[in-house]
């Protein structure tokens, strides 16, 4: 059931989606081919997906955006492009090969006075921007989890911390290609994805839903909660 197959049609309508509604982006399109020689897995959300996390920090007029899992700079470039001159995205990142290649792609984009990359595992650093955060009162507008989906629950966990009421919370790679349902499976990631599940249905402060989504990137989907 976890194997991702990719249907021709949806990346087909992948394909339309882009054509009408997104303009050609040459910067975006770099930082892809970027990536690839960089040896980095092709995992990065589609731009579809991209638009999307634009559009919801549009939408809750973010001006502080939290990433943790930063890759080659993708979705990170996506999501600050939407923040005001005085806006800042803080994204996280372990492996240090990768927030080379994000950095080089942050500055390619002219967006490194905005993008402050951090190199190391997201639960050690998290209680450091926790500490940032209260000290100078300054929670998250918008939190985004791409990152290992064994650790989901206590992304979110931490981002519960980071947050204030009206803080949007999207949790990335939930659906697993319908994997999700199976309770008994042995797939570290699935229960990954049903500990996000489980947390935020059970957490009286959050209000969530989920979309499974279908695409160039196969068949998957994400969580997204509002912070009561």
């Amino acid at each position: 059931m976890n194997e991702n197959i990719i249907n021709p049609t949806w990346s087909a309508v992948d394909g339309y989606i882009v054509e009408q509604l997104l303009p050609k982006d040459a910067v975006l399109d770099a930082v892809l081919e970027a990536n690839k020689a960089g040896g980095l897995p092709a995992i990065d959300v589609s731009p579809t997906q991209g638009k999307l996390l634009h559009m919801f920090a549009k939408m809750v007029g973010a001006r502080r955006i939290l990433e943790i899992g930063t890759l080659g700079g993708y979705s990170t470039i996506w999501m600050a492009r939407a923040l005001p001159e005085d806006g800042r995205l803080i994204t996280l990142e372990c492996e240090p090969h990768h927030a080379e290649v994000a950095k080089a792609n942050i500055a390619s984009a002219g967006l490194e006075a905005v993008v402050d990359i951090r190199v190391g595992a997201a639960l050690d650093i998290l209680p450091k921007l926790a500490a940032e955060a209260n000290t100078q009162s300054q929670p998250f507008d918008l939190i985004f989890i791409d990152a290992d989906k064994p650790n989901n629950a206590n992304y979110l966990e931490w981002a519960m911390k980071l947050s204030r009421p009206g803080t949007v919370i999207v949790c990335d790679n939930v659906i697993r290609n319908g994997a999700v349902i199976d309770g008994k499976t042995s797939d570290v990631k699935v229960h990954g994805s049903r500990a996000a599940f489980e947390f935020q249905g059970s957490h009286p402060k959050l209000t969530a839903t989920a979309l499974q989504t279908v695409g160039s990137k196969g068949y998957d989907g994400f969580t997204i909660a509002i912070v009561e």
